[in-house]
């Protein structure tokens, strides 16, 4: 998260909303579709082996599309997989991002 979680915070314009769902999304008030989601990320992201047709099942019972469900999934796999090839290398955060990140939590104080 903190690498993504400015631009969490900018999406959601709400960033009471957004630390929450840095704390614990299970139990950050969100939508049932959003819970959903996030719940669906996290698995494929953890435990990719263990994805069953339910859990896709889950999001259509959720209210998304098929189209909805493939830009989740490429949306996670990409995301897996720049996070994989930046820890791989040892990529370290930019001290811009830090900065960044250390003036947005200072201003919340």
């Amino acid at each position: 998260m903190t690498h993504h979680g400015r631009g969490l915070r900018r999406l959601l314009k709400n960033d009471d909303l957004a630390r929450r769902i840095q704390i614990d999304f299970r139990s950050a008030g969100l939508e049932s579709r959003q819970l959903a989601m996030l719940t669906y990320a996290e698995k494929l992201t953890v435990t990719p082996g263990e994805m069953t047709p339910d859990d896709v099942g889950a999001l259509r019972s959720a209210g998304l599309s098929d189209r909805d469900i493939l830009d989740v999934v490429q949306v996670v796999a990409y995301y897996a997989y720049v996070n994989r090839i930046a820890d791989g290398l040892g990529v370290e955060v930019e001290p811009w991002v830090e900065a960044a990140i250390e003036e947005e939590t200072s201003d919340k104080r």
